[in-house]
């Protein structure tokens, strides 16, 4: 008779036979093949329909692993400079405050102790390195989960073109009331030319950059998201999967 710890021989579990029944492999969900935008001109008026690639914007974001993304990113931010002095790096201390018994007071032997007004400072931050290396195929992952999570609460909207004559924030200003634009916008274009960046600037709530330099943490953090019909195709061509 046999254990009921008996699990079937390898054979078993691989062909059948007896023993634990090989588990069926679970499917990977699918992302549809096409997704289809909106095309907006300047002014806010629709000119057509623009499909988006499923590798940026069709991907199945996960909570967890944008949080591993945007940690990461936060974290290479930081600068790490904080430092404080220890009870060696503080001047002073090179004598004993007083004899060490028939004083009546605590015994101390310096006056840069920890324990002391100006003394040193215990387990205090000193410069170090903040920074968590991600490899570069996890950064495209997380851009691609982003914008595909952006797609998902209806905050992408594609435009035609957006050229500006003249660096002027009111006329650009203008052109994002016409568009519908919340108080807080991100715009991505393929090039920044020098009279948009200009006139961008002036936006507080306008962040502006470029579809080769954009992050998941731009995304995320960006309220809606503007990109242009030409930085659509710059983001797929830089997040297009290995052997494409």
């Amino acid at each position: 008779m046999r254990s009921i710890f008996y699990f079937g021989t390898r054979r078993e579990r691989v062909h059948g036979g007896g023993g634990m029944t090989p588990s069926k492999k679970t499917e990977k969900p699918k992302v549809e093949k096409s997704l289809e935008a909106p095309l907006l001109s300047s002014n806010g008026e629709e000119k057509g329909k623009v499909q988006l690639p499923a590798h940026v914007f069709g991907q199945k974001p996960s909570s967890h692993f944008l949080h591993e993304v945007i940690t990461a990113y936060l974290a290479n931010q930081r600068r790490g400079t904080a430092s404080t002095k220890t009870r060696s790096d503080v001047s002073g201390g090179g004598h004993k405050p007083w004899k060490q018994k028939h004083t009546g007071r605590a015994r101390a032997g310096s006056n840069r102790s920890p324990l002391w007004r100006k003394g040193g400072v215990v387990f205090g931050p000193h410069p170090r390195s903040y920074r968590q290396e991600l490899p570069e195929g996890k950064r495209q992952i997380g851009l691609a989960q982003a914008l595909s999570a952006k797609w998902l609460r209806g905050e992408i909207s594609v435009l035609q073109s957006l050229q500006l004559e003249e660096p002027k924030t009111k006329k650009l200003a203008q052109i994002f009331q016409q568009l519908g634009s919340p108080a807080k916008s991100l715009l991505v274009v393929e090039q920044v030319p020098e009279p948009l960046r200009r006139a961008a600037r002036n936006l507080s709530q306008v962040r502006l950059t470029q579809a080769s330099d954009v992050g998941a943490y731009e995304v995320l953090s960006g309220g809606q998201i503007f990109l242009t019909e030409s930085a659509v195709k710059k983001v797929a061509e830089r997040l297009k999967p290995r052997g494409i």
